[in-house]
C-alpha cells in the first residue's frame, strides 16, 4: 500500500484533485517524490496542473531533480522533454547547461524547441552566448507566428551578440528567414515594437527590395 496517498492523487481523474495533490507535495517537499513528479509531468494533460508540478519540483534540492530532468530530456515523449526543459528553466541552475543540446534546440516538435530556446537563454554561460545566438539563428523562418515570436524573444534576450547573426541572415537567407531576421532585429532595437507589424513590414521589404520599399506605401 502506498504510504504517500498524495502520489496516488496525482493520477486522479479530476484535474482539481491532481492540482491539490501537486500543491500539497510542493508545500511539504520530499526528495522521494521527485521520480513521481517528473513522470507525471510527462503525461499530465492540464496546463495548470503541469505548472504546479513544476513548482513542486523547484521546491526539491537541485542535486535531486536535475539528474532526473536530464534523463527526461532523452524521452521519446515530446511532453516529457518540453516539461523537463521548462522545469530546468525555472530552477535556473547553470550546471544543467550541458544538457541543452543542439538536437533539443532543433527538435522537430515545436513545443520542445520553444522550451529549449527559452531554457537555453536562462542557463547559457556568458562565454557561450554568441555561439547560442548562432545556433538559434539556424531556426529563423521556422513555424507559425507563435514559434517565430518565441525564437525572436530568445534572440532578443541574448543582447548585442545577436546582431552579427541577424545581419548574416539578412544577407544570405531565403525570404522567410530574412523577414524573420528583420523583424527580430527591429525587436532588438525597440523591444516594445509590435511583432506582427515588424514581420509584415519585413516581408514587404523582402518582397519589394530595399530600394522600392523606401518609396512604396502600404
Amino acid at each position: 500500500m502506498n504510504s504517500y496517498p498524495q502520489l496516488d492523487a496525482l493520477a486522479a481523474g479530476s484535474a482539481s484533485t491532481r492540482l491539490k495533490a501537486a500543491l500539497a507535495i510542493g508545500t511539504h517537499p520530499e526528495p522521494a517524490f521527485a521520480d513521481a513528479l517528473v513522470a507525471r509531468c510527462a503525461v499530465e494533460p492540464d496546463f495548470f496542473v503541469r505548472d504546479m508540478l513544476t513548482w513542486a519540483l523547484t521546491r526539491l534540492p537541485p542535486q535531486v531533480t536535475i539528474p532526473k530532468l536530464r534523463e527526461a530530456l532523452r524521452s521519446e515523449r515530446p511532453q516529457a522533454r518540453s516539461q523537463a526543459l521548462h522545469t530546468l528553466s525555472k530552477i535556473g541552475d547553470g550546471t544543467a547547461w550541458p544538457a541543452i543540446t543542439r538536437s533539443l534546440l532543433r527538435d522537430a516538435d515545436d513545443e520542445v524547441a520553444r522550451a529549449a530556446w527559452r531554457t537555453a537563454v536562462v542557463l547559457v554561460p556568458d562565454g557561450e552566448r554568441a555561439a547560442l545566438a548562432a545556433e538559434l539563428a539556424t531556426q529563423l523562418g521556422r513555424g507559425d507566428r507563435e514559434v517565430q515570436l518565441s525564437l525572436s524573444r530568445a534572440l532578443v534576450a541574448l543582447g548585442d551578440v545577436v546582431e552579427p547573426v541577424l545581419a548574416a541572415a539578412l544577407t544570405d537567407g531565403p525570404p522567410p528567414v530574412r523577414a524573420h531576421a528583420a523583424a527580430t532585429q527591429r525587436l532588438v532595437r525597440d523591444p516594445d515594437a509590435a511583432f506582427d507589424l515588424a514581420v509584415h513590414e519585413a516581408r514587404r521589404v523582402a518582397a519589394l527590395g530595399p530600394d522600392r520599399s523606401e518609396t512604396t506605401t502600404c
